[in-house]
């Protein structure tokens, strides 16, 4: 039964096992969990360069399965739990590697999980195959779901637009590996945590997916990237870890942190802005009927109706359908492909008017 309060837990560490808390968390409480869980690496041998110096790889107990049905077990478990504290319109992200991915993402469809995306994270800089004998590993993947097929989830489209220069962010994710003062060490030097991800890798899945004072959940907190990331773009999280080790430095790792300005955290999201018929340019006098629209080469061109559509010799209709219908397109953004000549007949893109009017009526919808 639950008894744990969300609001009592924002932005706090919780020091235990992640199943249990989460099964004692209020029901449909959270917006957005990212999990790294154990990958289950079967790793029984050292690993070494060539110079038989000893890799730093993950060893601890808490990644090892004593067979792929105990694992699978386990994955169901957390995975229930997860389910049920993430809103109807939550999404969940987790983060695997060959080992376990495949046996997570079919644990995810079969709890009614809906997939968006499998997003490869490329290594920039990975560790090599020391022994030749395999490609070098050089990616993770991250699997994106969405509650059920039919959640309306966040997606900020826009913003991960202008983070890639205005081109479509793709599901390729070309980042380094968390190196330098970004990796936290223990006091011999050692990493504290052998597979702390890289804030780069966090600040784009936070941003995609979630909005402003959204509560984002790590069940498996680990060295704190997910909290150290959400203060950083003004959502709250709730980190579960059971190792005090880790929870330690995590805490130290946030407090450290100095929250944004609320002021400074807007984004891309042409989604809010208001949306403004053509009509209303005909109306507000900016174009008149009997204007002649162009597309940028002029090899098309279309003359405007008083009640805000246009029409050529081919028919008529909306700015869209006879702009698809000139480049014999599926579909068309009429805003940006037509054109109205000025003075001095220089061609303008009506999309300039339309962001006349928005300013002009305060812009939001």
């Amino acid at each position: 039964m639950a008894n744990i309060q969300i609001k009592n837990i924002l932005n706090t560490i919780i020091n235990d096992d992640s199943i249990k808390v989460m099964n004692e968390m209020e029901e449909k409480s959270v917006d957005v969990i990212f999990a790294d869980p154990p990958y289950n690496m079967q790793l029984n041998d050292t690993l070494c360069r060539p110079d038989n110096s000893k890799v730093d790889g993950v060893f601890e107990a808490w990644d090892s399965f004593e067979s792929f049905k105990a694992y699978d077990e386990y994955t169901y478990a957390w995975m229930s739990a997860a389910r049920r504290v993430l809103k109807d319109d939550g999404t969940i992200w987790v983060i695997g590697s060959y080992h376990n991915i495949f046996r997570v993402g079919a644990i995810l469809q079969n709890l009614g999980f809906w997939i968006l995306n499998d997003v490869i994270w490329n290594k920039a800089n990975p560790m090599p195959n020391f022994k030749g004998t395999r490609f070098t590993n050089a990616h993770e993947t991250l699997i994106w779901a969405s509650k059920t097929q039919k959640s309306k989830y966040t997606f900020n489209y826009e913003a991960m637009k202008a983070l890639n220069e205005d081109i479509q962010m793709r599901s390729t994710w070309d980042i380094p590996l968390c190196t330098g003062s970004e990796r936290l060490k223990q006091d011999d030097g050692h990493k504290l945590h052998p597979t702390q991800k890289p804030e780069a890798l966090l600040y784009r899945v936070i941003m995609a997916s979630s909005k402003v004072g959204d509560v984002i959940l790590d069940p498996f907190f680990g060295t704190g990237t997910t909290g150290a990331v959400a203060k950083k773009l003004g959502r709250a999280f709730i980190g579960i870890e059971k190792d005090a080790t880790y929870v330690q430095g995590a805490q130290k790792r946030i407090d450290a942190i100095k929250a944004c300005d609320i002021s400074d955290l807007a984004y891309s999201s042409k989604k809010k802005q208001a949306r403004i018929p053509f009509g209303s340019v005909v109306e507000q006098g900016f174009i008149k009927p009997g204007d002649m629209l162009y597309d940028l080469s002029r090899q098309h061109q279309v003359k405007v109706r008083s009640d805000g559509t246009v029409q050529n010799e081919q028919g008529q209709g909306s700015i869209h359908q006879l702009g698809a219908m000139a480049q014999n397109a599926a579909a068309c953004n009429g805003w940006t492909y037509w054109y109205y000549e000025d003075k001095n007949k220089n061609l303008i893109s009506i999309d300039s008017i339309r962001e006349q009017i928005r300013q002009n009526s305060g812009g939001a919808a």
